[in-house]
């Protein structure tokens, strides 16, 4: 058992190096992309990349989530892996097909969509390229090193082609091909690679029907979650201007990308919490989530306190003047990184391992159901700032149907947070960042710079003379990391 919690850490350390490339990807593009582009250009992008959301939804049902946990269950019998594989992959390109030729069709009757069929169709190659991939059962066998280096490989390709190839605002669409390179480009090299884990030869008797019902009830759930997280900028699209969506968007991918670090050790766990589960292991279980939740508070309440401070700042160095619209929607939306924190620990690595993801199917509908009608009434009175609030409420009650669910479980494990040492450390930092502010006569990027540091160095120091217990474990790790990953 030491063992396999060494190996968590080693791909939570792994998975860190990849969120980190995944924020240091958009910062070097941003101030640029930004720029070139201008709003109307990143609105574009960013409604056909929502557009098509959808139907690359409809093409992986559930298998990124379902397909960790079905493979990672029989991860130790090569055959039986396999088979899984085969038959979970056989769903997700008969999908692909058909969500192909309904893409066709509506590119054919909606008028919306014929305005930029092109670039439709350059955003849909994601789709081709996250079924020839198969990243769920990568993740499944824990493959993080390999995860890690070959997508940091693309995204430095990625940015290479954009400074070669983006130089004006009609140069959206090489664009948008060049974030599908960056983002699901390694599904070609996965292919390649994956004789290494999976045989392919021909089984006599695959099972596809015992996935269906579980791919379904997934997909529910990917649908109700890409509703809520996604109909805001389609709303955004039809009710508005493309600037407006793009205001939003810069609000978004900030938050998606400080997301990414909040939830990058529960991308570890799933595999490791559905392994517990089937061996029956309890205590190990819990014991886990509960690490997950304490890390995800310690992150997630200082950066919304952080970015909520320094979002115009963020946004001038980020975007430019051109995007102070975004201010507003960026401070909104903010803490949806302790509300999605906070549910992937109860949802998806404690309901979805437990085999209750039914409930988390509800607690998506139920954000769903928020969203829209808060969209419906907001964003044609607030915009951006209306979508951004539509968000957050979704996120509450999701979070909130969740640990209803979890009941007893989720109270023990709340309990034991140290919330008040996290709390005081945050008010410290956020002290002193607000006092630094008051120096105007310093740029942008040296006024981030300075604040940030000042807040982090004030946020941990708090934390370690109140001896937090995650920061001591990570401390404990680095001393000691040459040692363990050579045991």
């Amino acid at each position: 058992m030491k063992k396999k919690e060494k190996s968590i850490k080693f791909n939570l350390i792994m998975n860190m190096l990849l969120t980190t490339s995944a924020f240091i990807f958009p910062l070097v593009t941003f101030p640029y992309i930004t720029r070139v582009l201008l709003p109307e250009g990143n609105g574009k992008i960013a409604f056909a990349n929502s557009v098509i959301n959808y139907f690359s939804m409809f093409a992986m049902l559930g298998i990124p989530t379902y397909g960790i946990r079905a493979c990672a269950q029989v991860r130790d019998d090569r055959e039986q892996l396999s088979k899984t594989a085969h038959e979970i992959w056989m769903i997700n390109g008969i999908m692909t097909v058909i969500a192909y030729a309904v893409l066709a069709v509506a590119m054919l009757v909606v008028p919306r969509f014929q305005e930029e069929s092109i670039l439709l169709l350059v955003c849909s190659l994601s789709m081709i390229l996250n079924f020839a991939a198969m990243e769920w059962l990568y993740k499944a066998l824990e493959c993080y090193t390999y995860i890690t280096f070959r997508s940091l490989a693309f995204k430095v390709l990625a940015v290479m082609a954009m400074f070669a190839f983006v130089h004006t605002k009609e140069d959206y669409i090489k664009y948008a091909g060049i974030v599908v390179l960056a983002n699901t480009g390694y599904g070609v090299l996965n292919l390649f690679n994956l004789r290494n884990h999976i045989t392919f030869r021909r089984f006599k008797d695959y099972q596809i029907r015992r996935h269906l019902k579980p791919v379904f009830i997934f997909f529910a759930m990917t649908v109700a979650t890409t509703i809520y997280s996604n109909l805001d900028v389609t709303m955004l699209g039809f009710m508005r201007d493309n600037a407006e969506v793009g205001y939003y968007d810069v609000a978004v991918k900030i938050k998606v990308i400080l997301v990414n670090v909040v939830t990058s050790l529960g991308a570890v766990l799933l595999p490791r919490t559905s392994y517990y589960v089937e061996m029956k292991m309890d205590k190990e279980f819990r014991a886990v989530s509960g690490k997950a939740l304490e890390f995800v508070t310690v992150l997630a309440i200082p950066l919304t306190v952080g970015f909520t401070i320094m979002a115009k700042q963020c946004i001038l160095f980020l975007s430019g003047n051109a995007y102070l619209p975004s201010v507003t929607p960026m401070r909104v939306i903010m803490p949806t990184l302790i509300l999605i924190g906070a549910s992937n620990v109860f949802g998806v690595q404690m309901l979805v391992p437990l085999g209750r993801e039914k409930l988390v199917l509800y607690s998506e509908c139920a954000g769903a159901v928020t969203d829209i009608i808060l969209n419906a009434i907001c964003i044609p009175k607030y915009g951006a700032a209306g979508a951004a609030f539509g968000t957050v409420m979704a996120e509450a009650v999701v979070l909130i149907v969740q640990v209803a669910s979890l009941k007893d479980v989720a109270i023990e494990i709340i309990q034991k947070l140290e919330i008040w040492k996290i709390i005081l450390s945050v008010m410290a930092g956020g002290a002193v960042m607000e006092l630094i502010q008051k120096k105007n006569e310093i740029g942008t990027f040296l006024m981030l710079t300075v604040c940030f540091a000042a807040f982090w160095a004030i946020y941990g120091l708090m934390l370690f003379i109140f001896r937090e217990r995650v920061l001591l474990e990570i401390l404990e790790t680095i001393k000691h990391g040459r040692k363990k990953i050579g045991e």
